[in-house]
């Protein structure tokens, strides 16, 4: 067990600064008839990497080379994405190129067309982008058809997805956001280190086993009730800052609560630690589901879906770390490998990615 803990950290400290988002496209697809116009958002970074952008090979990407490589980024783009209409191949042709910024970097916007025999009833999404060379990247998908929005995620195990064109129940909404927010925490690295920061010493501090659940529960409640507060606020547009700065202030929030376990400052109220970062994330949440588009007609249900899914993926984290940590936190390895060497494993990751956001 000690092994396997070792290696997640490591694994995780092994990522790169964009960890927010390891490696996500956005296709949105406008369905009026048999006609479908389409826009994928691509990151650069991943093109770059699987079919070459940096013509000089200097580590930036300049609009000159992205310019030059259009054609051959369509052409490796639409080699990966088929649309099939109650059964029948759409084919996709590629427009305009455009660039756009999110909050993990620079896009290229490909937009698109098909012309399908049939208006669709039911739409089958073939997709296998990057499949070759990066086994955990996504396409968020959404369709937008009779007023009605529908979301998913596609891409992975999950090759290919068949959606029918009906004006989707309340509830496929909400479980849709659901999956979408437990990707999410999954995918986030930075949210992980942040709690496994908070979770590390929380078996040594506390004594016994209920003594560990109350103090972790608070923990927990403080985190999800203030990233609740704040992504709710930035998703309604109540509030917004500026992505650089969020995304650097959760990088610094990382390196703080790993550092608290190598110089303790804040012991007793932790959870006060965890409702004040805890604000922060909320902020890199709604970025987030901001890129995915929140439905007008079902706002509500899906932010509050989307918070769900982000609850469920934290717990299914806590879930498998604490027993085993409890399990093994006499040992020495626990305590000089693990607590240790991990806190001060991420915090230097999280000034790695401090340094590169800010």
């Amino acid at each position: 067990m000690i092994r396997l803990l070792t290696m997640l950290i490591l694994l995780i400290a092994g990522s790169t600064a964009w960890a927010h988002k390891p490696s996500d496209s956005y296709l949105t697809l406008h369905i009026e008839g048999g006609e479908i116009t389409a826009q994928w958002d691509i990151a650069l970074r991943d093109l770059d990497f699987a079919i070459g952008l940096d013509a000089d090979g200097d580590g930036q990407l300049t609009w000159d080379e992205v310019r030059s490589r259009h054609d051959a980024i369509a052409a490796y783009a639409l080699s990966r994405l088929a649309l099939t209409a109650n059964g029948t191949l759409c084919p996709l042709t590629a427009a305009s190129q455009l660039l756009d910024h999110h909050t993990d970097g620079s896009y290229t916007v490909l937009r698109m067309h098909a012309t399908c025999a049939a208006a669709p009833q039911r739409l089958t999404i073939s997709y296998r982008l990057f499949a070759d060379v990066d086994a955990q990247h996504r396409g968020l998908l959404r369709i937008e058809h009779q007023g009605a929005t529908t979301t998913g995620i596609v891409g992975g195990d999950q090759p290919a997805l068949e959606i029918t064109l009906a004006q989707p129940a309340p509830w496929r909404q909400f479980a849709d956001y659901v999956q979408h927010g437990i990707w999410h925490i999954w995918i986030g690295y930075d949210h992980i280190l942040f709690l496994l920061s908070l979770l590390l010493p929380a078996v040594l501090i506390t004594a016994g086993a209920r003594g560990l659940f109350m103090d972790v529960l608070k923990i927990v409640s403080a985190f999800t009730l203030a990233h609740s507060i704040t992504l709710s606020l930035a998703a309604l547009q109540v509030v917004s800052l500026p992505s650089r700065w969020v995304e650097s202030a959760i990088a610094a929030s990382v390196a703080i609560a790993a550092a608290n376990n190598l110089v303790p400052i804040i012991q007793g109220k932790r959870w006060l630690a965890a409702f004040v970062f805890g604000l922060v994330h909320g902020f890199g949440f709604a970025s987030v589901l901001a890129d995915l588009g929140l439905p007008r007609e079902s706002l509500v249900l899906a932010l509050v879906g989307f918070n769900a899914g982000v609850e469920v993926g934290q717990l299914a984290i806590v879930a498998v770390f604490l027993p085993v940590a409890y399990a093994v936190r006499a040992t020495w390895l626990y305590r000089k490998v693990l607590l240790t060497g991990g806190s001060s494993i991420i915090v230097l990751v999280a000034a790695f990615w401090f340094a590169e956001r800010i």
